[in-house]
């Protein structure tokens, strides 16, 4: 191999070496992950298409269409395992009960009976899919109708667009298992840019720069719309790292009281005040913010690399004994902003807390260098 070749060959390496590392990386699979689903959602139609079309299975259709109806909602990992199951058990049943109403319709001969039992068995469906258990009902009566029609399809019909619902099933859980995105990286990445975002308000609260009204409220709502996200994504976190939903609804509220107390502070006499109160303020609580702060960003690294050691910066000092006295020194307008401050690290402090001890669960990185070691 000539000695010019070599640069070429060792960029290649690299740029396939960051291609993988890009791939495998749950960060990248976060950021782009309605990008990963699509293709994941794309190659699996494909499959099904050649699985079937390809080599001429009749109706082949209905396993595209099944593929879609399973898997073209599943995003996260911990819907997979839960709703998969009801999917694909409300697949079968339907299947099933779209066999029998062929076979009642070969051997009695009445279509409006067929029609009654169809509008009966859809009531029935309906019943249950505004339940907990919704998809089971509502893809029961789906793929009733797919394999029996309006009664008029005959058996060997029926037959094969059942063979083709369950092959669209198992491509679908074939590929819902491929390159998983755990909801719990999206919680953690979304709080820890709402901590960051958090870190920034507060310091910024004591550095004397001007925010315009509208840049304040810009942010918080983007906080906020962040907030309402982590909600969403909740349940699923729940069933992947196998942390009781209350555990993590109490960080959702912790999460939200800092939030609550950093608008409070953002629009009372802090923000308003001029350069020299903000920095006879900062002379008394200065070090507390910074404590503060210095939790909020180190609390948002550990989210995002799962690194918990990250999490050991000293809180800030507790409420107690001798605040009392920093408190009286200040002028009236300044004591609410203070005990504010003071509740705000305590919160703080609470949520650091409550994520250090669940973090053997949310930690999956930890999980997966734990399994490749062994």
């Amino acid at each position: 191999m000539a000695a010019a070749d070599t640069p070429t060959l060792i960029s290649r390496r690299a740029a396939l070496s960051r291609m993988v590392r890009a791939v495998t990386s749950p960060y990248y699979r976060y950021r782009h992950a309605k990008v990963l689903h699509s293709l994941r959602v794309g190659l699996a139609m494909l499959v099904s298409i050649l699985a079937t079309t390809g080599i001429d299975i009749p109706h082949g259709i209905w396993s595209s269409v099944t593929l879609l109806v399973v898997i073209g909602g599943l995003q996260h990992h911990g819907n997979i395992r839960k709703k998969a199951a009801e999917r694909a058990a409300g697949t079968l049943l339907g299947a099933s009960i779209g066999l029998l109403l062929i076979v009642q319709q070969h051997f009695i001969g009445s279509l409006p009976l067929t029609y009654v039992l169809e509008a009966i068995i859809a009531s029935i469906c309906a019943w249950f899919a505004i339940g907990s258990s919704g998809y089971i009902g509502l893809l029961t009566a789906i793929t009733m109708c797919i394999v029996a029609g309006h009664g008029d399809n005959l058996i060997d019909v029926g037959l094969w667009r059942t063979l083709n619902v369950l092959i669209g099933i198992v491509i679908a859980l074939a590929f819902s298992f491929a390159f998983p995105l755990h909801a719990t990286y999206s919680w953690r990445y979304g709080l820890a840019a709402n901590l960051r975002e958090c870190a920034g308000i507060y310091a910024r609260l004591l550095d004397g720069e001007t925010i315009t009204e509208e840049e304040q409220i810009k942010r918080f709502l983007r906080i906020n719309k962040r907030l309402v996200q982590l909600r969403s994504l909740m349940p699923s976190v729940a069933k992947e790292i196998d942390v009781p939903q209350s555990r993590l609804e109490e960080i959702q509220r912790l999460h939200r009281s800092v939030l609550s107390s950093l608008e409070l502070l953002a629009t009372g006499p802090l923000m308003n005040a001029d350069a020299a109160a903000r920095t006879a303020y900062a002379a008394h609580c200065g070090a507390e913010v910074r404590a503060v702060r210095a939790i909020l960003l180190s609390t948002a690294r550990g989210l995002r690399f799962g690194r918990p050691s990250r999490f050991g910066i000293p809180a800030a000092a507790p409420l107690g004994k001798g605040h009392g006295d920093v408190a009286t020194a200040l002028p009236p307008d300044w004591q609410g902003p203070y005990w504010l401050g003071q509740r705000l690290a305590e919160q703080v402090d609470r949520l650091r807390a409550l994520l250090l001890e669940t973090e053997p669960n949310w930690n999956i990185e930890r999980h997966e260098r734990a399994t490749r070691g062994r």
